[in-house]
């Protein structure tokens, strides 16, 4: 098995703008990507290209500025902001003379620490393997020098010398065994939906506030801390609303931009819920300047599993940061599409749990009428 990443390790960071729009933002969730894995940050290199290297990502004589920086400050590691190809990988860490990671392998390590459910580890592992099933080609002899840490933090294998066949071997079972605990999961859900339970799922860019929200909401204490990922797994907990009765709710992951394929498949079981969900809350951190970036990012992943149908309630989360007064936002119809509240202070809480009963009986109705038009459409 692999070492168990402690923390600590030193480490620079690297980003180059590609001249996009959310650079500075993107540089600013590297930091804190960083921080929250429990790495020590001893220096940044950026840089400007219009296209990557083919062969060294950042170009020959960026390359040597960040090598003299490795030098000069004894850096065990350099976590790139980017996506790296293997061949990339490779070269960089003969020319820096270090390990390289890169934004997908931070990301990893970060879920990996935090996963706390049997389900949540396991699909952290399967996109770890996955991840790490295109980087074979330089050997387990090379994880084994390295001795863990940042970006290593192991899948769980007992050799290290595990080749091609016994990894797809474990993939294959990671598989089955989310598969087992998906079908337990719909059983589940089919079993509330016989019962006529609502079911109502946050969603979010992460640091968002979801989970303090949730905590608000439903009087429970989930884990919430000011850090991106502090929440990997599905919470789900009953609130009452008047007129409609008990309500789940449920705190899933947070997104983020270039939120890694692997793990979005990986939790693709556990995000199910979230298509299936008669409600959205889209929590959105009213003050962050780069919101309409992070909306977006968040829109995207709900387009990917399916969840792009349901019905969505844009919450504007973090009015104690702005100044901006609670309220309600409605369309030309009339129609709720947004709530102003800070799940810090409370305020506003009123107003979402009222737009919450409003829009699902709205729901409800909804889905009476269609369904009546379907029986009524069979001869």
């Amino acid at each position: 098995m692999f070492d168990r990443h402690q923390g600590g390790e030193r480490v620079i960071l690297v980003a180059l703008d590609f001249c996009t729009p959310d650079f500075p933002e993107s540089l600013s969730e590297l930091r804190l990507l960083a921080s929250g894995a429990g790495l020590e940050i001893l220096g940044e290199v950026q840089g400007k290209r219009s296209r990557p290297d083919a062969a060294l990502f950042v170009g020959s004589g960026k390359a040597d500025e960040i090598a003299a920086m490795v030098a000069a400050t004894e850096a065990e590691v350099v976590v790139f902001n980017h996506e790296l190809s293997p061949a990339q990988e490779r070269n960089l860490e003969r020319r820096l003379q270090c390990r390289v990671i890169d934004r997908t392998s931070l990301i990893l390590d970060i879920f990996a620490s935090r996963a706390k459910s049997a389900e949540g580890k396991l699909q952290v592992e399967l996109a770890q393997l996955q991840h790490l099933s295109t980087r074979l080609v330089r050997g387990w002899t090379h994880l084994e020098r390295q001795r863990g840490g940042v970006g290593m933090r192991g899948p769980g294998e007992k050799q290290l010398e595990t080749d091609r066949r016994l990894l797809g071997v474990r993939v294959k079972a990671l598989r089955e065994r989310l598969a087992k605990l998906g079908k337990q999961r719909r059983t589940q859900r089919r079993s509330r939906d016989r019962q006529r339970v609502l079911s109502v799922a946050l969603v979010g860019y992460t640091n968002a506030g979801k989970s303090t929200l949730f905590n608000a909401l439903t009087r429970s204490g989930v884990y919430a801390a000011d850090q991106l990922f502090a929440t990997l797994d599905t919470t789900t907990r009953k609130i009452y609303l008047p007129e409609l009765g008990e309500v789940v709710l449920s705190d899933t992951v947070g997104f983020i931009t270039r939120l890694p394929h692997d793990l979005v498949a990986a939790f693709r079981a556990t995000l199910e819920a979230t298509a299936e969900a008669d409600l959205l809350l889209h929590v959105i951190d009213s003050a962050s300047p780069g919101r309409e970036r992070q909306i977006e990012a968040v829109e995207k992943v709900l387009a990917e599993i399916g969840a792009d149908k349901v019905p969505l309630l844009r919450v504007f989360n973090k009015l104690d940061l702005t100044g901006v007064a609670p309220g309600v936002g409605r369309d030309e119809y009339g129609r709720l599409h947004s709530v102003y509240v800070s799940a810090q202070t409370g305020a506003g809480l009123e107003l979402l749990r009222d737009a919450l009963s409003e829009m699902l009986a709205e729901n409800c109705v909804r889905d009476e009428i269609t369904a009546s038009d379907d029986t009524a459409s069979f001869p």
